[in-house]
């Protein structure tokens, strides 16, 4: 075997992964890229940058997604959300995987998930794509050299795109298949290019482990003050809701775009790296992000390009509308050096109105905060999973059900006790559209989103007059300067304002229908902050 750079203490023989061909340990992004090309993964872009596509899978494959049902996790996770494996069925798959695997060249490398130390989980990645390497090397924690020395996982990823699953055989769903053994601690994924799924499962594993710590794990961006990281800001959000935009504000300090965790201590990052939407990516609007994409070593993901020139082309979605760059956190100049904020003063709930009723920004109370949390309505953006070509409303529950092994409640009283206990002002700010739903109106304009947002985190905008919206029960600002005021009023934009109430109405009852299911686990103010 290869041992690339850095001689491991713990080999994949030590693990019982026997067999392979040349296994590559800890390559560095020159290498990576180099092995990519001459596997024919990918092609150099400009800047150095590597240009990749995923094949059939363009996104996430949610429904692919098993937990082993074992007797360490049987009593723990929310089994109507995640799929069960019967136990010997992995043992097979596992095999059968190994058995593929056979001969094979294969890269590995050995990461940390989460930037403090304390509550860290050391990663060990093996990918069969050179490509997958450098992904994941950009998105996880990147150890210095030394930290290599002795490194023992805590988990084991095994991603083999070329092996395809038996649902007969393996107890899955399709040829694809992503499969958490808490009780071996490895991670199975096989018969999908798509890289997301290997960060995802980082995040799906530090959901289920901090909370025991009583750490409140968050699919969020996070940002801080220049020089104060007590001015701690999240966004949470899902896919497509401006997590990854609204944060990167030059004017403040970067800690994170997808995944962090709230301690005692204050916020962390997961992450090393930035994975962002590059549609309709433009210098004008998102400067930093857009810089990225001819930058050594930032995989450019399912973009179309140029054949000649290799130049980007940010408006073509003939792929996928999910069309994706992935960088270290290093490429944003105003990222932190520490990934470590605060406690958060403000939290930010980011949505995807695809009905065009809610306004633009509204300040919740924190029962209503906890309604909005555990509700977590958005809109599926095209793209972001299999088959959504379109956005369609969705409630996803903590903002990122698919990630969530344990029930929402037990996420919702966290963060219900982390404000408590530090205090935060709560905003709900919609993304989605204004003047109408999908298809009539149009997309909340950009440059008032960031208006909005930087008067409620420099503290002018809570001085505000606010009005209570009379389906939803929240506070709404009625003047914000920069902002046009039709924009703070949905109704006032609606050609036709007996239709949006009728739209209202209907979401109104969407709400209501939703959070039924966790009224028996809630706590009675958030009952009161139910709408509907």
């Amino acid at each position: 075997m290869d041992h690339g750079r850095v001689n491991p203490t713990m080999t994949l023989e030590n693990q019982g992964i026997t067999g392979l061909g040349h296994v590559y340990y800890n390559l560095i992004e020159p290498d990576l890229i180099q092995a990519a090309l001459k596997n024919n993964e990918g092609n150099l872009g400009q800047g150095g940058a590597l240009l990749v596509t995923t094949g059939k899978h363009t996104g996430r494959s949610p429904k692919d997604k098993f937990v082993v049902k074992t007797p360490e996790v049987v009593d723990t996770i929310w089994w109507e959300n995640n799929p069960p494996m019967d136990a010997a069925k992995f043992d097979v798959l596992y095999a059968d995987m190994l058995a593929h695997m056979q001969g094979g060249t294969y890269y590995v490398q050995d990461l940390f998930g989460g930037a403090d130390a304390e509550h860290r989980l050391d990663v060990r990645v093996v990918t069969e794509l050179a490509w997958h390497g450098l992904f994941i090397r950009h998105l996880l924690r990147r150890p210095e050299r030394s930290e290599l020395d002795g490194f023992t996982p805590d988990w084991t990823i095994v991603n083999c795109p070329t092996f395809k699953a038996d649902p007969a055989r393996h107890g899955c769903r399709s040829e694809t298949v992503i499969s958490l053994n808490f009780a071996k601690k490895v991670i199975l994924i096989g018969g999908t290019e798509y890289a997301g799924e290997n960060k995802k499962s980082v995040f799906t594993l530090l959901n289920y482990l901090l909370p025991e710590k009583g750490i409140m794990p968050m699919h969020c961006s996070a940002n801080h003050a220049p020089g104060n990281p007590v001015d701690t800001a999240v966004f949470f959000g899902l896919s497509g809701t401006g997590k990854t935009t609204l944060s990167a504000d030059p004017s403040r300090v970067l800690i994170g775009d997808d995944e962090h965790g709230w301690s005692d201590r204050g916020t962390f990052n997961f992450e090393g790296g930035c994975y962002a939407k590059t549609i309709s990516l433009s210098p004008e609007a998102e400067p930093e992000i857009y810089a990225t994409t001819q930058k050594f070593g930032t995989v450019i993901e399912n973009m179309v390009y140029d054949e000649e020139t290799k130049e980007l082309d940010f408006e073509d979605s003939s792929l996928t509308a999910n069309m994706r760059c992935a960088y270290p956190l290093n490429y944003i100049s105003n990222a932190s050096d520490t990934a470590l904020g605060g406690h958060p003063k403000n939290i930010i709930m980011l949505t995807c109105d695809a009905f065009g009723v809610l306004p633009p920004i509204s300040r919740l109370t924190p029962a209503q905060a906890m309604y909005h949390f555990l509700s977590g309505f958005t809109s599926k953006v095209a793209g972001t999973e299999r088959g959504v070509t379109e956005p369609e409303p969705t409630f996803s529950t903590c903002f990122g059900a698919p990630f969530m092994p344990r029930r929402p409640e037990v996420y919702g009283k966290l963060l219900q006790g982390k404000i408590a206990n530090h205090g935060a002002t709560c905003w709900l700010v919609n993304t989605g559209w204004t003047g109408g739903a999908y298809g009539t109106g149009n997309r909340m304009p950009i440059k008032a989103t960031r208006a909005l947002l930087s008067a409620a985190l420099d503290g002018t905008l809570i001085e505000s007059t606010f009005r209570k919206d009379v389906h939803f029960g929240f506070e709404v600002p009625v003047n914000v300067d920069g902002v046009d005021s039709r924009l703070l009023d949905p109704r006032s934009t609606w050609a036709d304002p007996k239709a949006y109430d009728a739209q209202a109405k209907k979401l109104v009852e969407m709400f209501a229908n939703n959070f039924a299911k966790y009224v028996p686990f809630i706590d009675e103010d958030v009952k009161a902050a139910a709408i509907g």
